[in-house]
């Protein structure tokens, strides 16, 4: 009974957060209260598990997921706001046009990455999927439209703090980006399974716009390693057009890789502290997390780590910010 008592105060718990209104910032951005707790974080699925359901990926795929490790208890002491949605084109360009930021795609003349139909990856050294760095691409041309209401992309980690600061200054309170730990926590939402519907990547196609068919006739040699439906999207999709998770966020699988606060530490979970841990102390590169509409499903897990210089910028990665609560009296 204690048990039963405890997971239907959890649901309702997450059943009102999903459902509250939403207060918003100077920008529209609106924001949900995700209540402190304590989950498990990251994962430590053997590597024939994860083979048998992602079949025709390579081994050392999995074998290579080892900083996921050790699964370890995490507690989020203090309640904070996330933004419902990944930060989009039309909000962007109203900071820059109140700020007079200049991204760093534009800044440093170097712009950033994009689709070509025309360019073929067998050809370039990297074998990068995308064209770049080219000052003709930037977070206003990624290579595809994009409306006001789709997330902005080639935003560097530097970028979305530029945003968070003037955000602050503007708003009179805290805006930052998450932490790691505030991500995968706000991602899973009170569930220890892959992804925020379960364990099955079909369920991407509710869930989350990632590396479908629609996609996949964009990148036809990569086409085996899609997923099996059409989600209506080859590119970015309009924010909130997936069903969110029981913490009302949408979009924490695919549609933009979010640029998180932590630097980025292979071995840090076996020495992370359980009280709110915020990564190590430095770094070379900043961690993203969730993954994409060019995000294999392997790489959409809530416990997927991948990482960045803070200068990087593609038509992948964009922003998803938190605002600070009041500190109580």
């Amino acid at each position: 009974m204690r048990t039963a008592s405890l997971a239907l105060v959890l649901a309702t718990l997450l059943s009102a957060c999903a459902q509250a209104p939403a207060p918003t910032g100077p920008l529209g951005i609106a924001f949900v209260t995700v209540p402190a707790g304590t989950f498990d974080m990251g994962s430590d699925e053997p590597v024939d598990t994860l083979a048998a359901a992602y079949p025709g990926l390579e081994r050392s795929r999995f074998e290579g997921l080892t900083d996921e490790a050790p699964v370890h208890r995490v507690r989020i002491t203090r309640a904070f706001e996330m933004s419902r949605h990944e930060v989009t084109v039309g909000q962007f360009r109203a900071f820059l046009q109140r700020s007079g930021h200049v991204p760093e795609s534009i800044a440093d003349g170097t712009g950033g990455y994009g689709y070509n139909p025309g360019y073929d990856p067998a050809t370039t050294a990297r074998r990068d999927a995308f064209e770049g760095r080219q000052p003709r691409y930037s977070w206003q041309n990624p290579g595809f439209p994009q409306g006001d209401d789709h997330p902005v992309v080639n935003v560097t980690w530097n970028d979305a703090m530029a945003l968070a600061r003037w955000l602050s200054a503007q708003d009179g309170r805290t805006y930052r980006l998450p932490t790691e730990a505030e991500w995968e926590y706000a991602c899973r939402a009170g569930s220890n399974r892959r992804y925020q519907h379960g364990n099955e990547p079909e369920g991407l196609l509710r869930a989350g716009n990632t590396f479908d068919q629609d996609a996949a006739a964009n990148w036809p040699a990569w086409r085996e390693r899609a997923l099996p439906g059409r989600d209506g999207h080859a590119f970015t999709a309009p924010v909130g057009s997936f069903a969110p998770n029981a913490f009302g966020l949408h979009d924490m699988h695919g549609n933009v890789w979010e640029w998180v606060s932590d630097w980025y530490g292979e071995d840090y979970y076996a020495r992370s502290p359980t009280n709110d841990p915020t990564g190590p102390a430095d770094g070379n590169v900043k961690v993203r997390r969730g993954g994409s509409w060019h995000t294999w499903p392997l790489y959409t897990r809530c416990a997927f780590r991948n990482w960045n210089t803070v200068q990087t910028r593609y038509p992948l990665v964009g922003i998803r910010l938190v605002r600070e609560q009041p500190a109580p009296h």
